[in-house]
């Protein structure tokens, strides 16, 4: 498969748009935990339960139509290969315990995989809605749609003093988990985000890796969601974490300007060092790659670097994950074949990229 086509049906749509301050943010996430009454929850239901559950939903949203997202395809963790299951966490579609440890897992998924609802994984049901840039409140919305045209079909397992009940003590309430992924290359640099992180924290939100609990910062993508959900409205949580999201961009814009000011050639030089290695490299790790396609992106945003789009990063991020590198390569890949591969297709894409920006140069011509 040329990579090319396997790019047109390999990246969500919403990875190639922009959205509010794309520059720095690189999306929003909401997530609504639910659970179905009369049901015990998934941590001590049975595998009759599991079942029962996940052909409900079969049954009732598989195929149907829900606008502007299109139909909804059900994927039944038990029926799909490791590789495959490994891509739709590396797409932030499913999370990595319904991929390994469910296996009555599902997940119903939208047409352009702007919204996954993963069933039996820690709760009966896990609402996700993706946006581009910073847009909780719109994702917020699309959730509660969401929410509301589930609940037409099951009862949820709900408290009147308590809300949404859930497995885990932590999300009962609201029931909800509003998350962004930043780009704050210019923090890390300056030395600020050993400082920023604590402060955060103080403030009822987290501070994590590029795939949550427990997963490194890498790239300088840092996922930061709320951690309080219950006495807060949905609203409410979602406007105290765009309050801190938007001092976040503040000051990462701030310190990109001091770079250019007080490190202007340095910067320059590492940003062209970076972009040299993706373009020429033969064999390249993950983390490397990660640490370059940051400094490309810092350098596309700083408008060093012209004849790159900004989206790459986006997309870059994933298709270097062993999951994406074996399902193009069509097989298992060891890591040192793996590492051939990444660096060959960051190679590829790049080239593509750079040869449709002179195309474009032409056309203008």
């Amino acid at each position: 498969m040329s990579l090319e086509k396997f790019l047109n049906t390999a990246v969500s749509s919403w990875m190639n748009q922009e959205g509010p301050d794309s520059d720095i943010v690189l999306s929003s996430r909401i997530r609504l935990a639910r659970n179905i009454e009369d049901f015990q929850f998934p941590t001590v239901f049975t595998n009759e339960e599991a079942k029962e559950i996940v052909e409900l939903f079969e049954k009732t949203f598989a195929h149907k139509s829900y606008v502007p997202f299109g139909k909804f395809e059900l994927l039944k963790m038990n029926e799909l290969q490791p590789i495959e299951k490994r891509v739709l966490v590396e797409k932030h579609l499913i999370s990595p315990h319904l991929a390994e440890d469910c296996a009555f897992g599902a997940c119903l998924l939208s047409e352009n995989e702007e919204v996954s609802i993963m069933i039996n994984e820690e709760d009966h049901i896990r609402i996700q809605c993706l946006f581009p840039g910073l847009q909780l409140t719109e994702a917020l919305d699309v959730a509660n749609q969401l929410d509301d045209w589930i609940e037409t079909h099951v009862n949820y397992a709900f408290d009147e003093k308590r809300g949404y009940l859930t497995s885990c003590p932590t999300n009962v309430g609201t029931g909800m988990r509003a998350s962004v992924m930043m780009h704050l290359p210019a923090l890390v640099l300056t030395q600020q985000m050993n400082r920023i992180i604590p402060a955060i924290n103080q403030l009822g939100l987290v501070v994590r890796g590029t795939y949550g609990e427990g997963s490194e910062a890498l790239g300088n993508i840092f996922q930061i969601s709320n951690q309080i959900t219950l006495g807060k409205s949905e609203e409410d949580i979602v406007e105290d974490l765009k309050s801190v999201v938007q001092q976040l961009i503040a000051q990462e814009r701030m310190a990109r300007e001091a770079l250019v000011k007080t490190s202007n050639i340095q910067l320059e030089d590492r940003i062209f060092r970076s972009y040299g290695i993706l373009t020429n490299s033969r064999i390249i790790e993950s983390k490397e790659a990660a640490q370059c396609l940051s400094d490309v992106r810092l350098g596309i945003d700083l408008g060093y670097i012209k004849n790159v789009s900004r989206s790459i990063l986006n997309e870059l991020m994933i298709l270097m994950q062993p999951g994406f590198l074996q399902q193009y390569a069509g097989g298992a890949l060891r890591p040192s074949e793996r590492d051939v591969r990444r660096a060959t297709l960051i190679r590829e894409r790049l080239k593509m990229e750079e040869r449709k920006y002179q195309e474009m140069e032409g056309d203008e011509k």
